[in-house]
C-alpha cells in the first residue's frame, strides 16, 4: 500500500485542475462574446460538455487505435503501462495550463487594448471559442490520467481494499 502513495500524491495537482473547469475557465467565458447567431448565446458553463465529449471520443480512439498500434511495439496487452499512461495524462495537464495561461494573457491584452481592464459586466470583443482548446484537452488528459489512475489503484490494491481504491473522487 505504501508504494502506491507516490502515485496518489502525484495525481493531486491534476485533480485540483478539474476545479479550474468550473471556476477560472467559466469566469473567463463570462467576459467573452458568447453570441453565436442572432439571439443565441452560449452559457460559459456549457463548454464543460466538451470535456466529456472529448473524453468519450479519446477513450474510443485510445482503445481502438492507440492500443493496437503500441501493442505491436511494446508487447504489452494494454499498449503502454498504466504509469506511462498516467505520465501522458500529466503531460497533457501541463499543456492545458500553458494554453490556459496564453489564452488568459491574450484575453487581458484584448481588454487592455480596448480600455476594458477594470470594467465589469462588459463583454470583450473576443469569441468564447478561444477557450475551447483547454476544455477539449482536459477531456483528453482525463482519458489518460483518470482512467489509468482507477485501473492502477484497482490492480495494485490488496483484495481487501479494492472497493476503497475505486472511491477515488472524480469529477461529477
Amino acid at each position: 500500500m505504501l508504494r502506491m502513495l507516490p502515485v496518489l500524491f502525484i495525481t493531486f495537482v491534476p485533480s485540483m485542475m478539474i476545479a479550474q473547469i468550473n471556476t477560472l475557465f467559466v469566469k473567463q467565458g463570462t467576459t467573452l462574446d458568447r453570441k453565436v447567431t442572432g439571439a443565441f448565446s452560449i452559457p460559459p458553463a456549457s463548454l464543460s460538455a466538451f470535456v466529456t465529449l472529448s473524453m468519450l471520443i479519446s477513450i474510443v480512439i485510445y482503445d481502438r487505435v492507440f492500443v493496437k498500434l503500441t501493442r505491436k511495439y511494446t508487447g504489452n496487452p494494454r499498449g503502454i503501462t498504466l504509469l506511462q499512461r498516467m505520465g501522458i495524462g500529466l503531460i497533457f495537464h501541463i499543456l492545458i495550463m500553458i494554453i490556459a495561461s496564453v489564452t488568459e494573457r491574450y484575453r487581458l491584452k484584448i481588454a487592455a487594448d480596448h480600455g476594458l481592464i477594470h470594467q465589469t459586466g462588459v463583454k470583450l470583443p473576443l469569441t468564447i471559442f478561444v477557450l475551447l482548446p483547454q476544455f477539449v484537452l482536459m477531456g483528453i488528459a482525463d482519458s489518460f490520467l483518470n482512467v489509468a489512475k482507477l485501473e492502477f489503484f484497482y490492480d495494485q490494491a490488496p483484495e481487501s481494499m479494492k472497493s476503497l481504491g475505486i472511491r477515488i473522487p472524480q469529477r461529477v
